[in-house]
């Protein structure tokens, strides 16, 4: 049976939030806009998972807006932003999801100017350097709160708070965050903040967009009116009860899972530290409790991943959406790491479900491949 290590890319649904979305799969099927009684109780709903999502991240149940994903989310932010102020600066991390990389590039053809913030060797911003890049015609500030390919962890509140003294909106991007580590939106002091279910067991296909009540931004999507006008479309609404469930799971659990992965993550680099050659990243760095990013030098990455494929392993080299591109991490370049290293870059994100077992199977295999990766380089 193959061993899972890819929790960062999608977690498997939860058997609970299946069990809540079955009824909106079958006899629950009333248009949530419509004023019967079909209607009503699927409107009740939705409330209730928004009511669910909001409390996981301390938020009003106003604030939360529902997408189709995180990449949706991002996007509302960038053109809903675009659509309402004036051109400006808007700076990003160099180490953003593709979606917040490429959701602002169509901002350049309507005059906006887009910055990269630089990160350290361990993939932090650093506050003093982000306000240093601030000025008068500096709009928003896009900063995730955990990166996806090396774990590391932003300073959420502090970066947010220089935002503030600057009258800058601050937009994080907390997909990776939720459910990992604990979310709060109200005293991470960000303007805007980006979520995803499906990376919380919850089911693919939806997000959402929690929004502080001073943002005036324009809807992506025009049309009845849903989502309080920000997000038209009738809901989808079996996916909307499963992550609002999902919530509400991970928020009882949160502490206990926590404990759970930052033991088999300890476990694990402590492992991997056994094979010759083995290079950890952004371990300076607070990280999620579930994710390490290595490189074996002189091996391959890529190469290594279809190997372990073959033999019952499912890892990932970053993010999921840029792994046909064949090209090193952007996140790892913008930490210095050199070309070749980056290129060989692997990353396991561990699940409720791993084991040590798992931890001690993935690396027995790894050294494997690496035993035979060499002697074939050596011929």
């Amino acid at each position: 049976m193959a061993i899972y290590l890819d929790h960062n890319a999608t977690t498997p649904l939860d058997e609970r939030v299946l069990e809540a979305m079955h009824p909106f799969l079958t006899e629950s099927y009333g248009n949530p806009s419509s004023v019967h009684g079909f209607g009503r109780h699927v409107r009740r709903a939705i409330d209730n998972a928004r009511e669910q999502l909001a409390a996981l991240v301390n938020a009003h149940p106003s604030q939360i807006i529902f997408t189709s994903g995180g990449t949706e989310a991002n996007n509302m932010v960038f053109a809903g932003l675009a659509q309402r102020q004036p051109p400006g600066r808007v700076l990003i991390s160099a180490i953003e999801h593709p979606s917040v990389l490429r959701g602002t590039q169509h901002m350049d053809s309507q005059k906006w100017q887009i910055e990269t913030v630089p990160v350290d060797q361990a993939g932090r911003v650093e506050t003093d350097i982000l306000a240093g890049m601030m000025d008068g015609q500096t709009r928003l500030v896009s900063i995730m709160a955990a990166n996806n390919e090396t774990g590391a962890l932003q300073n959420v509140e502090a970066l947010a708070a220089r935002c503030r003294e600057h009258n800058v909106l601050f937009h994080c991007d907390a997909v990776q965050a939720l459910g990992k580590i604990k979310v709060d939106f109200a005293a991470s002091q960000a303007h805007l903040m980006s979520l995803s279910s499906h990376k919380i067991y919850g089911p693919q296909g939806c997000g959402a967009l929690v929004v502080d009540k001073s943002v005036d931004m324009a809807p992506l999507m025009y049309g009845g009116g849903q989502e309080r006008a920000r997000r038209a479309g009738t809901e989808n609404v079996a996916a909307i009860v499963g992550f609002g469930r999902a919530a509400e799971i991970v928020a009882s659990e949160l502490e206990v899972n926590r404990q759970q992965l930052t033991s088999l993550r300890r476990l694990l680099e402590q492992r991997l530290q056994t094979i010759e050659g083995v290079v950890l990243f952004a371990t300076q760095a607070e990280r999620l409790p579930n994710t390490v990013m290595f490189a074996v030098e002189g091996v391959a990455g890529e190469t290594m991943l279809m190997a372990l494929d073959e033999v019952g392993f499912a890892l990932s080299s970053g993010a999921a959406c840029e792994s046909t591109h064949g090209e090193p991490s952007h996140v790892l370049t913008a930490m210095g790491v050199p070309y070749e290293l980056a290129q060989a870059s692997i990353r396991i994100s561990l699940g409720r479900g791993n084991t040590a077992q798992d931890i001690e199977s993935v690396v027995v295999a790894l050294k494997q491949q690496v035993l035979m990766m060499r002697s074939v380089a050596r011929y």
